[in-house]
């Protein structure tokens, strides 16, 4: 399979996915990155790419990986015979940089979404719905309601907040091209969590739309066997 971008198209396409993929695997306790453990016997971040490639809005798909990784992931993908058409990106030393790395793919005005490569379950339904909305309104942000209740921990006092208003963030998270792309022109701030807070910092009202709580990211080992379970149903 070929991995080497592709100007011309990225040049053209009018949808795209950034999938950032720089996990450590610490938190799993596992010496491979937790985009490549195995679920089910295929490596998660196949997964992930996979509902974005079969979804309704096919975006050109981008993954951003640490340029040491990039020999191994193109030997998983001939090892499980992965032929899902994708660019490869160099992660950086912080999300915020990786996911500039890939925008600096994307030459042409587009709808973009950024996900997290260790959420492999992700609904095509929310995919299209995210960039749909994105179409529409310059941006959606796929949440949950908090289903438990909610306190927050200030000066060693806590406070109990309204569940119903808090949500919980997932991705895909997805933007008008010109917002996401001036969003990162600013300079790296610790503040940014998410490209949801990169772009509110720029001055732009964030849209939530709603998500699956089976929309996990894996992050502990007890979530791999969630997640085939989620898959077996």
């Amino acid at each position: 399979m070929d991995l080497t971008t592709n100007y011309s198209i990225l040049n053209t396409q009018k949808n795209y996915a950034i999938i950032v993929a720089g996990g450590s695997g610490s938190r799993m306790k596992s010496a491979v990155p937790k985009q490549f453990l195995l679920l089910n016997g295929k490596p998660l971040m196949m997964y992930t790419i996979a509902a974005f490639y079969n979804s309704e809005t096919s975006p050109t798909i981008i993954v951003v990986l640490h340029p040491n990784q990039h020999q191994y992931w193109k030997e998983l993908c001939i090892e499980h015979d992965f032929r899902i058409p994708h660019h490869l990106a160099n992660g950086g030393d912080t999300r915020f940089q990786s996911v500039k790395n890939g925008l600096a793919l994307i030459k042409s005005d587009s709808i973009i979404a950024v996900h997290d490569a260790v959420r492999p379950l992700t609904p095509i339904a929310v995919i299209d719905a995210s960039f749909n909305y994105a179409a529409e309104h310059g941006n959606a942000i796929v949440a949950v309601q908090s289903r438990d209740s909610i306190r927050q921990l200030k000066n060693n006092r806590s406070a109990a907040l309204l569940r119903d208003e808090i949500y919980l963030v997932q991705t895909p998270q997805t933007f008008q091209s010109p917002i996401l792309k001036k969003a990162y022109e600013q300079e790296y701030n610790t503040a940014f969590t998410d490209d949801a807070s990169v772009v509110e910092l720029s001055g732009v009202d964030i849209n939530i739309i709603e998500g699956t709580y089976t929309n996990i990211k894996v992050t502990f080992p007890e979530d791999i066997a969630v997640a085939e379970m989620f898959l077996k149903n």
